[in-house]
C-alpha cells in the first residue's frame, strides 16, 4: 500500500479472463498450468521465483520445467517482468498491458521482505548520462537493500 491507501499494484488483481485474452492475442494456448500460474501471480503483491510459484500450485498441476518455460514465454509476450535481487534467482511479477512494469524494490537482507518503491529518477538523469557517454535508449534497474523494521529489533 502507498500513502494514499491504495495498492500500487492493483493491476495484479486483473481478472483471469483478461489475462487469458492477452495470451490468446499473442497466439498462445491457455493451458491448465499457464492459467494456474497467472492466477498465482495476479494475487501476489511482489515478484515470485519459479520455485515459489511451483510451491503454490496444487500437487501434480505441473513440473518445475513447465513453470520455467511458461515464465520465459510470459516474459517474451510482455505479461511479466523479471527482477534480479542480486542473489542470482530470477523473480517475476505480473504487469498490466501497456505497462513496462518499471519500479524499484527495497529488500530486507535478513528476512527477504520486499517493499515496492514507486519513486524513480527523473528522465533528465538518464538523458544526461546518455549524452555524456554517447549512448542512446538509456534506462536503469535499481534495487535497494537494508534491514526492515522487524529485523532491526
Amino acid at each position: 500500500m502507498n500513502s494514499s491507501g491504495r495498492n500500487p499494484h492493483a493491476h495484479q488483481r486483473q481478472e483471469l479472463g483478461a489475462l487469458t485474452s492477452r495470451l490468446r492475442r499473442e497466439a498462445r494456448k491457455i493451458t491448465g498450468p499457464r492459467a494456474a500460474i497467472l492466477e498465482i501471480l495476479r494475487h501476489h503483491p511482489h515478484p515470485l521465483t519459479n520455485k515459489e510459484i511451483f510451491a503454490q500450485l496444487p500437487a501434480g498441476e505441473c513440473d518445475l520445467v513447465t513453470i520455467y518455460r511458461a515464465m520465459r514465454m510470459l516474459e517474451q509476450v510482455g505479461m511479466v517482468k523479471r527482477f534480479d535481487f542480486g542473489d542470482g534467482v530470477a523473480r517475476f511479477e505480473l504487469i498490466e498491458e501497456g505497462d513496462d512494469g518499471h519500479h524499484h524494490h527495497l529488500i530486507c537482507t535478513h528476512c527477504a521482505e520486499v517493499v515496492e518503491i514507486r519513486e524513480c529518477f527523473p528522465v533528465e538523469i538518464e538523458a544526461r548520462i546518455a549524452q555524456a557517454y554517447g549512448f542512446s535508449a538509456v534506462t536503469h534497474r535499481l534495487e535497494f537493500f537494508g534491514l526492515c523494521p522487524g529485523c532491526q529489533k
